[in-house]
């Protein structure tokens, strides 16, 4: 495998400034080193390109398509040097992350330092097949994101439909609300809800539950094959997605036994209550969880699905109830005081039933895409290393 220099097979430089103050909405993406930032009426670059941070760890690089703003974050690839860009994103998406710095006070990517390092090359007649195969694996993945992110706006439209407007159907199938459904004063809530329907708090909505930490200096405390084992970490890595199996690693018999855990069943809410406040994901399987968490097994009538969407529209009651010196927490006793209104049973099975499909595709969609991202992750090296083909 021969191995050449990253300044031979492409060339960086430093984005171009725009403040917010200059920036005027228009069709071009403004591409930093997080990815797209916003939109702008003018464009710096043409064609296909490659963007990576300025500042803090490589590693998350972005590959664009057309008119862009490369911003002053970031640094963005001039010439491919005949080189596919594909596979030159690729390239450097299987290097991993990789620190390097320049002497100024805040880390930084030195684009000199970026230009020596050493990696794998291919030659350009190989590169095409290669790329093309592993982004038709990231554009399936995306698409995914996609279908997922339309069945949430739908999902959370029928809540908000139903349960914010009151238009939920009433008996005749029409909107209750909008069809002169009787509504009446509520004192503790401050509002007028739907007859039959009552106040009630977060706690009625399941049983709330924390977790703990085994000690850390016990290695037969954790596993790698045991039982799944939540902190706030694994949801912001799980970000974007409704549904989670399990962290980064779990605890054995003994850690579970040592802490004083308690395994909380498939459907659980998971909601982070400790930095940061308002993270959130249904459990797939059962679980247990660090002290970052409030969890609600759901009970009495209230389904993962209501619970689910009752306690996202309450994060910033939540939030605003918080309290601590070194970062924000909320505790199970302020959760148990924070009122909500209680549709009755019948009206939230309804909307399960409503629902529920739209949580099973999102559920599937999910696991396929974390199985195309191990595909990709796993096909990688050994494809950007030339130790398999693609014809």
């Amino acid at each position: 495998m021969n191995r050449k220099r990253l300044g031979d097979i492409v060339n960086f430089k430093r984005g171009y400034d725009l403040p917010e103050r200059s920036r005027k909405l228009g069709p071009y993406p403004i591409i930093s080193s997080s990815g797209i930032s916003g939109y702008h009426n003018e464009f710096k670059r043409d064609g296909e390109g490659l963007i990576t941070g300025r500042y803090g760890t490589l590693g998350q690089y972005f590959y664009v398509k057309g008119k862009y703003w490369p911003l002053n974050t970031a640094l963005y690839a001039t010439d491919f040097k005949g080189n596919y860009p594909k596979y030159v994103y690729f390239l450097l998406k299987s290097l991993g992350h990789q620190k390097t710095s320049d002497k100024s006070a805040v880390p930084g990517v030195n684009r000199n330092d970026l230009h020596e390092i050493l990696i794998p090359y291919i030659e350009p007649d190989k590169q095409k097949p290669i790329a093309d195969f592993l982004f038709q694996i990231e554009e399936k993945i995306e698409l995914n994101n996609k279908i997922n992110d339309e069945l949430e706006a739908m999902a959370q439209a029928i809540y908000d439909y139903w349960f914010v407007q009151f238009d939920f159907p009433d008996e005749n199938g029409k909107p209750y609300k909008s069809s002169g459904g009787k509504m009446v004063w509520n004192e503790k809530i401050k509002q007028k809800i739907p007859t039959g329907w009552k106040n009630g708090t977060l706690s009625d909505l399941g049983k709330i539950v924390g977790g703990s930490t085994p000690s850390k200096e016990c290695s037969v405390n954790f596993s790698r094959n045991g039982i799944a084992w939540i902190t706030p970490k694994d949801l912001s890595i799980n970000a974007g997605k409704k549904f989670i199996t399990k962290g980064e690693i779990d605890i054995s018999e003994v850690g579970y036994q040592a802490a004083s855990l308690k395994i909380m069943p498939r459907g659980t809410v998971l909601l982070s209550s400790r930095a940061p406040i308002g993270y959130m994901a249904i459990a797939r399987s059962p679980v247990t969880t660090n002290q970052g968490f409030k969890s609600f097994v759901p009970q009495s009538g209230f389904t993962s699905q209501y619970i689910y969407y009752t306690v996202k529209n309450a994060i910033p009651i939540i939030i605003n109830h918080s309290s601590g010196s070194t970062f924000k927490e909320v505790s199970g006793g302020v959760l148990k005081d924070i009122s909500v209104c209680l549709p009755p049973v019948d009206c939230i099975s309804k909307f399960t039933d409503f629902v529920d499909a739209i949580f099973e595709k999102q559920d599937k969609v999910e696991l396929e895409n974390e199985t195309l991202t191990e595909l990709r992750d796993w096909l990688l090296p050994m494809l950007m290393n030339g130790q398999i083909n693609v014809k």
